[in-house]
């Protein structure tokens, strides 16, 4: 049984071997550190291989001709990022245009962000972290309580603070104005708060990684029937946010930060933050973390985004286009070649020839076919019948019901029905008096037609008419009521019909 102190021990010797405390507990920490914060920024979360070996290795140059070079680690640009990434701070990966980028892993982001926490200002205990201690309990505290009489209490308290503090300013007009001092501690812990978003997105991306290594892994090894492996697979690539705890906890955050309403909110509340007088107290690196917090999320959401898309045609691919069997029947032929060149290798002598293979191995095969189908087909297809329009064919009075509007009779209805009225008429009017055949659905628009070219009056009430299909079937339709000096009176494209 191990002691306590052998236990703290043992959890703390863990504890460095993560690559993130690894970073800052090496030698050369400080240059690592300012090296990786110089090339990579929030700007530019990616830079292709060889521009960072340049920028590096012009680093690395200034720092010797300023008198540097004893505490420098040997070796070029190259090797030491090579180095960096070996270590699991860096990692390499190529694009869609076949550009081969460095990217910081999660764990050099934390190193970065606790490096930079300890060399600029120390987070104070302020009204506002505490504030923002009690918020987080409290909101913890309502969402596992399920009682629903608390959570009324709760809520209506809430509503009668906010009631008191309504009625106040609306019946003095003055906001009680916050100190400067105490603003400027709220802004502080926004900024605490806002430089850990992007290690928190960079461990979301790395985890869904190390998800699609471990699937295709285990894809690979399966040996299982192929139909299963598809199922299991390929449910867990369109799945893939939440098939890891950090992915889970991300896709809460998403509910959240997700909504472009909300950014928008966020950004109009920074701009009127950075436009108070207070903000002048800020230096300029704090000014310029508040201006860009919507865009670090954004940025972050991105890389999140593109770890899902690039795990999810992993997998999807490497079902689709790998079969575990004879991935395993390859692995094993592979091994059996290395196998037998170990044990030729040791006795062969220099220039000593090979004897060829001169021919391949006899597959064993039980049966082959002896005949091939015939292709043509046992029977003729039946004859095509003769088409006779006289006969079977639709009525000419028939398909004229059912075709498009009568212009001609609707014209002539029209006119009379204006002979008849000194006064301007109204469509609605107009189709109602018109006979059944031409109360169709489709003559209220041959009729409306036929009005804008006359010229008409929109009003601002609903017309109704009953039109009258060929079959004899009604229909309703309601429509915005205009009228014409000619007769006609026309209504808006769109129609309203419900079943009479």
């Amino acid at each position: 049984m191990i002691t306590r102190a052998e236990a703290a021990y043992l959890g703390a010797v863990r504890a460095f071997q993560n690559p993130m405390l690894d970073l800052l507990h090496k030698r050369h920490a400080p240059l690592v550190v300012s090296l990786l914060s110089l090339v990579f920024t929030a700007e530019r979360p990616t830079v292709p291989v060889a521009d960072a070996h340049t920028e590096v290795g012009d680093a690395l140059d200034q720092l010797r001709s300023a008198g540097f070079g004893d505490d420098l680690p040997t070796g070029t640009a190259r090797d030491l990022c090579r180095q960096w990434a070996d270590a699991g701070w860096l990692v390499r990966q190529v694009l869609d245009d076949d550009v081969e980028v460095y990217r910081l892993s999660a764990h050099a982001v934390g190193a970065l962000e606790v490096a930079g926490r300890a060399g600029g200002a120390r987070a104070r205990v302020s009204q506002s972290r505490v504030r923002t201690l009690l918020d987080a309990v409290e909101r913890l505290a309502q969402d596992a309580d399920p009682d629903a009489m608390v959570r009324v209490a709760r809520l209506d308290a809430q509503i009668k603070a906010l009631q008191t503090e309504l009625e106040r300013v609306q019946r003095t007009g003055v906001v009680d104005e916050v100190d400067d001092e105490e603003l400027l501690e709220q802004a502080e812990n926004v900024v605490h708060l806002m430089r850990e978003l992007p290690a928190d997105f960079a461990r979301v991306a790395e985890s869904i990684k190390a998800m699609q290594r471990d699937v295709v892994t285990a894809l690979r090894q399966d040996a299982r029937p192929t139909g299963d492996v598809l199922r299991e697979y390929l449910q867990r690539g369109e799945h893939v946010m939440e098939s890891t705890v950090e992915g889970r906890a991300f896709a809460g955050a998403l509910r959240l930060i997700g909504d472009p309403q909300r950014l928008d909110d966020l950004a109009s509340n920074l701009d009127v933050v950075l436009r108070h007088r207070f903000a002048r107290r800020l230096d300029a690196q704090q000014r310029g973390d508040l201006r860009d917090v919507v865009r670090r999320i954004e940025a972050g959401l991105e890389q999140v985004f593109a770890a899902q898309r690039e795990a999810s045609y992993v997998i999807t691919a490497q079902v689709r286009n790998h079969d575990p069997l004879r991935d395993r029947q390859v692995d094993a032929l592979l091994r059996d070649v290395m196998t037998g060149m170990q044990a030729w290798m040791p006795d062969a002598r220099r220039f000593e020839s090979v004897p060829p293979v001169r021919r391949l191995p006899v597959a064993d095969v039980e049966h082959l076919r002896q005949t091939v189908g015939d292709l043509r087909s046992p029977e003729p297809p039946d004859p095509l019948t003769d088409w006779d329009d006289e006969d079977g064919g639709v009525p000419a009075d028939d398909a004229r019901a059912w075709g498009g509007p009568h212009y001609a009779e609707l014209d002539a209805h029209l006119a009379a029905f204006a002979a008849s009225s000194d006064d301007d008429v109204d469509v609605a009017a107009v189709f109602d008096a018109a006979p059944d055949e031409l109360r169709r659905p489709v003559d209220l628009l041959g009729l409306l037609e036929l009005a804008h070219t006359h010229g008409m009056t929109e009003t601002d009430r609903l017309a109704f008419v009953d039109a009258v299909r060929p079959d004899g079937t009604r229909r309703r339709l309601a429509f915005g009521a205009v009228t014409t000096s000619t007769g006609t009176s026309t209504g808006t494209t769109r129609t309203k019909d419900d079943d009479d």
